[in-house]
């Protein structure tokens, strides 16, 4: 599902991960798990780092490119997000119009808030620029949203991120081309297929190729008949191959980072160039303890 884990999350949940390793520790009667409190902070720091950093590369590394003209394989578009049938969603909680959304509804028992239910659209939508548009598929991205709120209503807290129609979408992923010049055909395939489907209505093949009136289709009937195939097959062709063909970003299958976002990519890259510095701070600060300690 789209959106179910962010980076964002994981350095929050680092945080978490840092306060119940010193919880444990402060609570030990030894000092001896000191060392090994601070060992298994420079680790989950350093997991932290590597994640910001591999995204701050990739956003930085990778030009932005013209949607009409980028190239196929991994690029990074930006453009107008707009629904692909014109209709909006509507978002789970807010029932507000997006293009994309995702919820969370806690419930307060005991003085604690306790999740209920969560999740994300996983519909595709359009980014559009001036020369050309892609449809985003978005599952398995990581959506980094600026359209976020919380509320509470009675005993439960709602959280919504969205990203709505006509704003600036940024998508760095693995961009293809279907359809048009870049489709793969089979002559050989397709033909065979035809005929299989004439076969299937024998009236109207004896109508069209039983020039002798036998009843029957003979060897030469059935060559022209392949013949006519052949020819029906190579015009359906030519006329893909004339055709646009449908652009379209997915997550990449060699595990880079599919990221979607409205905020501008010099404003991502800060973002995840300060987790980065602080994670990395974190790091050096505790495998050093660590060492002092031992």
């Amino acid at each position: 599902m789209a959106g179910s884990f962010h980076l964002r999350k994981l350095n929050w949940l680092t945080g978490g991960l840092h306060a119940l390793i010193l919880s444990g520790a402060a609570q030990a009667e030894s000092t001896a798990v000191w060392p090994f409190a601070m060992g298994a902070m420079s680790i989950v720091s350093f997991a932290a780092w590597i994640g910001n950093y591999r995204r701050l590369r990739h956003i930085a590394d990778t030009p932005l490119s013209n949607i009409a003209t980028a190239a196929q394989g991994y690029v990074e578009i930006a453009g107008a997000a707009e629904a692909p049938a014109g209709e909006p969603l509507r978002s789970k909680v807010s029932l507000t119009p997006c293009v994309w959304y995702e919820y969370t509804i806690c419930e307060k028992k005991n003085d604690d808030w306790v999740v209920q239910d969560s999740g994300a659209s996983d519909d595709p939508f359009i980014i559009r620029s001036a020369d050309a548009y892609c449809v985003i598929d978005p599952e398995g991205a990581e959506i980094v949203c600026s359209h976020e709120r919380t509320w509470t209503e009675g005993s439960h807290r709602y959280t919504e991120s969205l990203l709505v129609p006509r704003e600036k979408v940024y998508a760095l992923g693995n961009f293809a081309t279907v359809g048009g010049s870049n489709s793969q055909l089979d002559l050989t395939a397709d033909v065979s297929t035809l005929l299989s489907e004439w076969k299937k209505d024998q009236p109207a093949l004896l109508k069209r190729f039983d020039l002798d009136a036998s009843g029957s289709i003979d060897l030469k009937e059935w060559e022209l008949a392949r013949r006519q195939a052949v020819r029906e097959v190579e015009a359906r062709h030519r006329e893909v191959l004339s055709s646009a063909g449908t652009n379209i970003m997915r997550a990449p299958t060699d595990g880079r980072p599919f990221l979607l976002s409205n905020v501008l990519p010099a404003a991502l890259r800060l973002r995840f160039l300060r987790w980065a510095w602080a994670h990395a701070v974190t790091f050096v600060a505790a495998a050093g303890l660590c060492m002092v300690l031992l």
